[in-house]
């Protein structure tokens, strides 16, 4: 933001011969510098807010594009934040998390996903860890898996019971492998619904949920190479509407 800056007594008196004009060639090198100078910074200023701007006022930014603030590692994985973007790297190619500091209720959460390996990841939500350990002591997972036919987007209990519930097999290529995915996900109470790249694709009621209230956590699966990359995470929280 410029303020405005009024001309001293002192600067008025500044040699006539320090204020002239350019010549004619260095008028026009200088207006065109000033130009591409103004237009790179327009420029950065509407990316800066296509970055930061909000999908509405209830709406908060789970991760800043700058660090892990707001976020738990969990497991020995490798969790790191690359020119504003959240990679997630199987290191040893074992369970790895990042968890919220926040328990979430009812919520919406809206994310971009990038499947750069051929591994497994997932949204976990009403979530909790046993101490030092990845084994979870609750949950519920939307999957993310960008190879065909293994069902992003479908909904899978931590409590036993395995998949609750699938895409329908027309929406199961709607995912994108090694490129950007739009990832919106809604809990309230027992009522899960998901949607990628704009196409419905899971809209369930638990009829036997076992957790309400937990830790949301990005997942790095087992056995694969799980490389993920992560964008533009931001959740609105429904429980206190």
């Amino acid at each position: 933001m410029h303020t405005s800056h009024e001309v001293s007594p002192s600067q008025e008196q500044t040699p006539a011969t320090a204020l002239q004009a350019p010549p004619s060639k260095l008028r026009k090198r200088f207006l065109a510098g000033a130009l591409v100078l103004a237009t790179t910074a327009v420029g950065a200023v509407l990316i800066a807010q296509q970055r930061v701007k909000l999908p509405g006022n209830d709406w908060i930014q789970l991760f800043n594009g700058t660090d892990l603030t707001g976020w738990t590692k969990i497991g020995a994985e490798s969790w790191t934040v690359e020119d504003g973007l959240l990679h997630g790297k199987g290191l040893t190619k074992a369970y790895g998390y990042l968890e919220t500091e926040n328990d979430y209720k009812d919520f919406q959460m809206s994310l971009r996903f990038k499947c750069v390996g051929d591994g497994n990841s997932g949204v976990f939500f009403h979530t909790g860890f046993k101490p030092n350990s990845v084994d979870t002591t609750q949950g519920m997972q939307f999957e993310i898996d960008c190879k065909m036919m293994h069902h992003t987007a479908g909904v899978y209990a931590e409590d036993g019971r395995g998949w609750v519930v699938w895409p329908s097999p027309e929406n199961e290529g709607v995912v994108r492998m090694g490129e950007w995915n739009d990832y919106l996900v809604e809990v309230v109470g027992n009522h899960y619904k998901s949607r990628l790249n704009g196409v419905q694709m899971v809209d369930f009621t638990d009829p036997k949920p076992s957790s309400f209230d937990g830790k949301i956590a990005l997942q790095l699966h087992a056995g694969g190479e799980g490389n993920m990359q992560f964008k533009d995470l931001w959740i609105r929280d429904l429980s206190k509407r």
